[in-house]
């Protein structure tokens, strides 16, 4: 079966890509590697092409022949999309036009990958409507109003309505996954918006302290790649569909000061925070529902947190290495 794997070099991508080979399948892979990086791919068989998923032409050529599509491309970054909401709809939402588009007339499954983001601050509409903010906020079922407040949510949120409302109309054979915090190797730190696991162990690495935004009390649902790109390869391979959109996800809720106690452990130093503002657009807490996802895939079995923080931490530390290698090769050679 030939797959296409949008964003395929990019963090997920690269993950998925494996598991879609162990499974047999043939991959195309198409990235303009605006943030994904060619390497993620080095002495993988598949086929590279270079492109925007905004180009048409270009993802009627990729997707010939393909039984499946996994759109993973995306402009990421809840700050990014405050900078620039234009360039982040142009992507995330015409850009998933697109490949729906393309999908449809050559009648090829798809994988729409969403974000939690797409619920927005549900500790902040339990205060509005009374609740005092004291107790605890349930996990996001797909079935909650969607509140995105930011402008990349509002970006996803339209990208699942026009994979949604394809398979209202047109019968495309599409679902939507929406993804919560999704760590692990291959996770960039290489721009000022990195998420939060590989900015602290960057930091962490390197002797620096590691910066909170707010009081680190915010909840997030971590959720290791590996399980995460193996429901995305069952998916494409089953041609998975539903109605609505589905988490994928965990369950669990973990707050920043509590992440940064299971880091110690795993690096076995003491780390120091440096509180700073809270962001713009940040959510307070998030968790996931997991009936659906359980209902469609049956048992899911996740990576526990601090297992998975060790290995992220084991491949971090490896690419430090390389980089301090490197630069002291470059050094001699210059001499």
């Amino acid at each position: 079966m030939k797959v296409v794997v949008t964003g395929g070099a990019g963090f997920i991508g690269a993950h998925l890509t494996r598991a879609l080979l162990a499974r047999g399948c043939e991959v195309v892979v198409v990235d303009d590697l605006s943030s994904g990086v060619r390497s993620n791919l080095t002495g993988l068989p598949v086929k590279l092409v270079m492109g925007s998923v905004t180009d048409r032409e270009l993802m009627e050529e990729a997707c010939v022949g393909a039984g499946s599509i996994v759109h993973l491309a995306e402009r990421p970054s809840v700050e990014r999309s405050l900078l620039d909401p234009m360039a982040t709809h142009h992507v995330n939402a015409t850009g998933t036009l697109t490949v729906l588009d393309v999908a449809q007339r050559s009648e090829t499954h798809a994988v729409i990958v969403s974000s939690s983001a797409v619920y927005g601050d549900r500790a902040a509409a339990a205060d509005h409507g009374g609740g005092g903010g004291g107790g605890v906020v349930e996990a996001c079922a797909e079935t909650d109003p969607p509140r995105p407040n930011s402008p990349y949510a509002a970006s996803k949120l339209a990208a699942e309505g026009y994979a949604l409302g394809h398979r209202t109309s047109f019968g495309l054979p599409v679902l939507v996954a929406r993804l919560f915090n999704v760590y692990g190797p291959y996770q960039s730190v290489r721009h000022a918006h990195a998420a939060v696991i590989p900015s602290f162990i960057d930091a962490a690495l390197r002797g620096r302290p590691l910066t909170v935004h707010g009081d680190g009390r915010q909840t997030r649902d971590f959720t290791y790649v590996g399980a995460v790109a193996e429901l995305l390869a069952e998916a494409a391979c089953r041609r998975l569909t539903h109605p609505g959109p589905v988490n994928l996800a965990l369950g669990t809720r973990t707050n920043l000061l509590s992440l940064v106690g299971h880091l110690e452990v795993v690096l076995g130093c003491r780390l120091d925070v440096e509180h700073s503002a809270p962001r713009a657009g940040d959510i307070r807490d998030s968790r996931a529902s997991t009936a659906v996802m359980r209902s469609l895939f049956g048992g899911v079995e996740g990576q526990e947190l601090r297992a998975g923080l060790a290995a992220t931490a084991h491949w971090y530390r490896a690419r430090l290495h390389e980089s301090a290698g490197g630069a002291a090769r470059a050094t001699v050679i210059r001499r």
